[in-house]
């Protein structure tokens, strides 16, 4: 059939099961938004930068299953798509970027085209797993095949498709590609490396498994959680894997109870997740004696330096999973059991640190107390975001959002109205601090616009709060932290949206829960004091132990 390069585009995202495109239209996009005028299928929603074009399409795959895409103009449309590709890179969240391009002559000419900047290709390369570009009408449709092929195969992530101006607007035959009815492009387990792994879990004394959020990623969660119920091993659960096992369940720990777990076992079952300190190239936990098995999608991260030295299994953090549990109940493999009053001694004693850090303790309780179980709850870098990330109860995948080690502040909001655009059905509550809910605030429009049912909760205390209090600890005082800040509730009304002021954390709770039952944007501000409690005492998991913690070996 003859299309355009617009129409060939937005019918190929249509056979692909695309429903939503995150956007905003520009002139070397014209011939597609036309094209997404006439769809009957697809949903396009205008952001106020493309920065959150990005971040809605992140938050919209990590909470639906399904692809993000977003659509953004060449150069400094792409440049500020940017951030929120990095953090669904550093997440593993299957997002499409489809960007427009200058002329596709002009490529690499310096001309100074409309929106030109220099290797627009190669910085795609440095945020996503793979990228492409089409330079004729006949590619698109294969080009869009492949990249919904690149987002499921391997570790999963972000993919990118350049469409220059002139190829858009160029008519052309075109043979449209239908999905695969089945595909799996996930990682197979090496069954050598299953048996040496399964053969290090059964002869340990007391082993350990170690789940990051590329079990998440992975759908791994049921494979997680019947290798441990199959064994009897804790499952130390990663800030990035929060859900993967309902914290109600009896064999998941915190990295705050894992500080007393990891140093006693044995052997180490460390899976989907880098397993290195975020700040310096050292491993997360490294203890004389112990035995590791590594399994990543990703080769770099399953083993090798910095970690310490360990069985090597690259694969699909649920494949390798159930295979191990295969393997494990082939050979009528034992099942431990936890000592029971020792558990609950160590979580007393993780619980009775968490609670001394107040007011972070008392708005969590009240945030979870107003969300229900199968609510979401995007957190952000903020000083009660900061405690959430191991105080906050989750209880399934999917259900508590981070930014992963990429740390993008002010990520949070436009994350959450990509969740809550997804999730229309679900109640969704994120929380900013002043600082980082400056970076997208003028996306009110956008949770007016389209009316999202999503309450925000911001946290203002006047300052880029963690950096005065990092600076003051190593210099003895800050420098230019303080903040210019609007008044919040009459900023949320301005744009449409219901706002109020929360005092303490009963206010907190009651303002939520009114606004969930609305169904309608809401935002809350609650004023905080300028200096609260350090969170990272509970948070650096190398830190310190109670002298009361059980031995569990």
């Amino acid at each position: 059939m003859k299309l355009t390069g617009g129409e060939a585009l937005i019918q190929q995202l249509e056979r692909e099961g695309v429903t939503q495109i995150f956007g905003i239209p520009g002139v070397q996009l014209d011939f597609a938004i036309d094209a997404l005028r006439r769809s009957k299928k697809i949903d396009f929603k205008t952001t106020r930068n493309e920065q959150s074009t990005s971040y809605m399409a992140d938050g919209y795959a990590r909470t639906t299953g399904k692809p993000g895409v977003c659509m953004v103009v060449p150069g400094p449309g792409v440049l500020n798509a940017l951030a929120g590709l990095s953090t669904a890179f550093a997440c593993n969240s299957r997002v499409l970027c489809v960007a427009g391009h200058i002329h596709s002559g002009a490529i690499g000419k310096g001309h100074g085209l409309l929106h030109e900047i220099k290797n627009q290709s190669g910085v795609f390369d440095s945020v996503t797993k793979w990228h492409g570009c089409a330079l004729s009408v006949a590619e698109i449709p294969a080009l869009i095949r492949r990249a919904f092929d690149e987002m499921a195969s391997g570790r999963p992530g972000p993919v990118a498709v350049e469409i220059p101006q002139d190829v858009l607007m160029a008519s052309g035959e075109v043979e449209l590609i239908d999905p695969p009815k089945a595909f799996d492009g996930r990682t197979k387990p090496d069954p050598e490396a299953i048996r040496a792994a399964a053969d290090l879990f059964e002869k340990a004394e007391f082993p350990v498994i170690y789940a990051g959020g590329g079990v998440l990623a992975a759908g791994g969660s049921k494979a997680l959680q019947r290798l441990a119920e199959r064994t009897g091993v804790p499952v130390i659960i990663s800030e990035n894997a929060r859900g993967v096992l309902s914290d109600r369940h009896p064999l998941a720990f915190s990295t705050l109870e894992g500080r007393v777990l990891m140093p006693q076992a044995d052997v180490a079952l460390v899976v989907g997740t880098r397993f290195a300190d975020t700040r310096a190239p050292e491993a997360s936990w490294s203890m004389p004696g112990q035995s590791y098995v590594y399994i990543n999608a990703d080769p770099e991260a399953a083993g090798g330096a910095p970690r310490a030295p360990g069985l090597s299994v690259v694969a699909d953090a649920g494949l390798a999973l159930d295979a191990i549990a295969d393997e494990i109940e082939a050979r009528q493999g034992r099942r431990r059991e936890l000592d029971g009053a020792k558990v609950a001694k160590l979580r007393a004693l993780a619980r009775a640190e968490l609670d001394a850090i107040e007011p972070q303790a008392g708005f969590v309780r009240a945030i979870r107390a107003a969300l229900p179980d199968n609510g979401v709850f995007v957190n952000e870098l903020t000083q009660v975001g900061y405690y959430a990330r191991v105080a906050f109860p989750t209880y399934a995948p999917g259900t508590h959002i981070t930014p992963g080690h990429q740390g993008t502040l002010g990520y949070g909001f436009p994350t959450a109205l990509g969740v809550a655009a997804g999730n229309p059905e679900r109640p969704v509550v994120c929380i900013t601090g002043d600082g980082g809910f400056g970076w997208c605030m003028q996306e009110l429009s956008t949770a007016a616009k389209y009316n999202l049912p999503l309450v925000t909760v911001v946290f203002a205390d006047g300052h880029f709060g963690n950096v005065r209090n990092m600076l003051t600890e190593q210099f003895g005082v800050a420098f230019r932290t303080e903040l210019g800040n609007p008044d919040f509730v009459a900023l949320g009304k301005a744009f449409g949206v219901h706002a109020e002021r929360a005092a303490n954390a009963a206010e907190l709770e009651a303002a939520i829960r009114k606004a969930l039952a609305s169904g309608a944007p809401a935002l809350i501000e609650v004023p905080v004091p300028n200096e609260m409690p350090s969170p990272w005492t509970v948070l650096r998991m190398k830190g310190k132990t109670s002298p009361e913690a059980p031995k569990f070996r």
